[in-house]
């Protein structure tokens, strides 16, 4: 008797829980099992060692930690080389992480061509947008009618009987953000050049998002209408960057055409259809469904809404799903018409209801046959969502980490990630050159980005999703950046001279990273006027911005993120007295000694130099 549907599922997930493993924390034989972060007291217990033991290791290294501390890969590894042990990390698959790292393997014979998933970026002006609108309105997939009632974030469009889903992206910085929290979506990502205005630093970063998820990339080059349009020059520009066109002997496909007027809309289409063969995208329409979230919020007339792109298997109405540690049964589904449907394929977008909450954007979804399974997976991955913040090893790395991995003995090679920004681009392509110089066996150095400008918050998203490591050359992140920076744990580190920095990779890569000066961070003061006189020289009025600025402290001088000086404070007053301090959200005039080419916008950064043991995150 053949089996219905219902069957099948109960059968395919019964294969799935059979994966669920706990791994028990123990030490035989000398080497220590594990799979989680593990607290400091957690740690000594398995040892069988003090406390006291674990912490005194980190002191000497110049950290503080407590019975509390969450220890994770590298500060595990680091308390067994001192007690001669190997440390073992083994993945466990719990109810917690089920979702997100359990395998599913598929029936080759039950796997088909599935429509390829496009994300388009480019510089804001640059016809992003008209280019969306111009495919959706000439292609409306079949039996949809009428324009776009509702936004739910993706739409199919049907060309010469093939379905092509497209994101509608606010950026390439929302791009990264679910790169980030590992949702793999995009199949292939094009890029929009206006040929009459070239690349735009928004558009070499979409470029460098792009490549860091390492999808094929299709260049379009817009507005080849208008009368200062220039394709060659165009094709050139993207040449620099590494986008080298296919009849220039490079691997990159170009089409050129405008948006507005139509032209080039069908061999861009036509270009997709090729490349997603080529791609050989597949999946199982035959099976449970799972795919990410793309979009998600709360409407107060039907509660928590969630925009899905399903990955592998068939979507259905009252299907019992888990997003993260989001549960519900699918109540509704809608198309970006804002028409219900009963079932959503492979690469289909989808408007779903019926949650218990809203979803986080980029969790992953599957969904069950057994309803109180599925709701057991929910309830311990929100438990376990308390301290992922924690566990720096899933999303973060430092140099030091780096450092103290040089001597892990492994043949394989690893990948040093990192973005380079400088005050000016000829200073960035020195140190460029100087860094591929570096040669250290089973490490590579990837430069994911270098340009000329201050640290954004799009760089440290990008750092965060490709585990990258910061360096600003003579710049300076905002408050707000380094505020980002912090939250995310991603490593900024600052100089101002090349070769500190080759040496300092090249020490890092060979284990032998020497304790250095830190700089600390006072605080910003922003100046609002500026008085000159003849014996003192250039007064700035100030406002602390945030921190405090101190007479005896070292400060820079910043305009529009990029170091301009870096001196020491002549005078601090408020009103006419001197004082020793100013505090956030207080006045105060500042003179800098040897320096009075002050100007009203200008940021004074306040710092003192500390000796420490590890170089952190500036």
């Amino acid at each position: 008797m053949a089996k219905t549907k219902k069957q099948k599922m109960i059968d395919q997930q019964a294969v799935l829980k059979s994966q669920i493993k706990t791994v028990k924390s123990e030490l035989k034989d000398d080497v220590l099992t594990y799979s989680n972060a593990m607290t400091v007291s957690e740690l000594a217990e398995v040892l069988g060692c003090r406390i006291a033991d674990i912490v005194k290791i980190f002191f000497l290294r110049g950290q503080i930690i407590n019975v509390g501390t969450l220890l994770d890969k590298t500060q595990i590894e680091i308390v067994c080389d001192s007690f001669e042990y190997i440390a073992n990390k083994v993945e466990e698959i719990s109810k917690a992480n089920f979702i997100d790292n359990v395998q599913i393997v598929e029936d080759e014979s039950k796997l088909h061509n599935r429509p390829p998933v496009i994300t388009i970026m480019g510089h804001v002006d640059h016809g992003k947008t008209t280019l969306l609108d111009t495919i959706r309105k000439s292609n409306v997939a079949a039996g949809e009618s009428g324009g776009i009632t509702q936004h739910i974030g993706a739409y199919q469009i049907e060309y010469k009987n093939n379905l092509i889903t497209f994101i509608d992206t606010p950026g390439h910085a929302a791009f990264t953000e679910m790169r980030a929290r590992g949702a793999s979506i995009t199949d292939i990502v094009i890029i929009v050049i206006a040929a009459d205005d070239g690349l735009k630093q928004q558009t070499k970063e979409a470029i460098d998002h792009a490549k860091a998820a390492e999808v094929p990339i299709i260049v379009f080059i817009n507005k080849t209408d208008k009368p200062n349009a220039d394709i060659e020059k165009a094709k050139a520009a993207a040449a620099d960057y590494d986008l080298m066109p296919e009849e220039w002997g490079g691997e990159t496909i170009f089409v050129s055409g405008s948006a507005l007027n139509n032209t080039g809309i069908d061999n861009l289409l036509d270009n997709i259809l090729v490349l997603s063969e080529i791609c050989e995208l597949r999946a199982n329409k035959h099976t449970f469904a799972t795919g990410v979230v793309l979009e998600s919020h709360l409407d107060k007339g039907i509660g928590p809404v969630a925009t899905l792109i399903v990955k592998n298997g068939t979507l259905r109405q009252k299907d019992f799903i888990v997003i993260g540690s989001t549960y519900g049964r699918v109540r509704n589904l809608y198309n970006a018409e804002g028409k219900t449907f009963k079932e959503a394929l492979p690469s289909m977008p989808v408007k779903i209801t019926g949650l218990n909450e809203v979803p986080r954007v980029g969790s992953k979804f599957m969904v069950f046959e057994d309803s109180k399974f599925a709701k057991t997976i929910a309830t311990e991955r929100k438990n376990e969502e308390r301290f992922i913040d924690q566990r720096k090893d899933n999303n973060a790395i430092s140099l030091t980490d780096i450092n103290n991995d040089h001597t892990k003995e492994t043949n394989q090679i690893k990948t040093l990630n990192l973005i380079i920004k400088s005050d000016t681009s000829g200073v960035g392509e020195a140190l460029v050159k100087s860094i591929d110089k570096i040669k250290v066996s089973n490490f590579k150095i990837k430069i994911l980005r270098h340009s000329a400008g201050t640290i954004t918050d799009s760089d440290v998203i990008l750092a965060k999703a490709s585990k990258a490591i910061i360096y600003g050359f003579n710049v300076r992140p905002t408050a707000k950046v380094k505020k980002i920076a912090i939250d995310e744990k991603v490593e900024i580190r600052l100089h101002s001279i090349i070769y500190k920095v080759t040496e300092e990779i090249e020490q890092a890569l060979k284990g032998m990273l020497e304790p250095v000066f830190e700089e600390k961070i006072l605080g910003q003061a922003e100046v609002r006027a500026i008085f000159k006189f003849s014996k003192i020289g250039t007064i700035a009025g100030c406002r602390v911005s945030n921190g405090l600025i101190r007479r005896d402290a070292n400060v820079r001088v910043l305009r529009d993120g990029v170091v301009v000086y870096d001196g020491v404070i002549g005078s601090l007053k408020f009103e006419k007295n001197d004082i020793k301090e100013a505090k956030n959200g207080k006045e105060c005039g500042i003179t800098i000694k040897r320096f009075n080419d002050i100007k009203e916008g200008d940021v004074l950064e306040a710092y003192i130099k500390e000796e420490v043991i590890n170089h952190e995150s500036n």
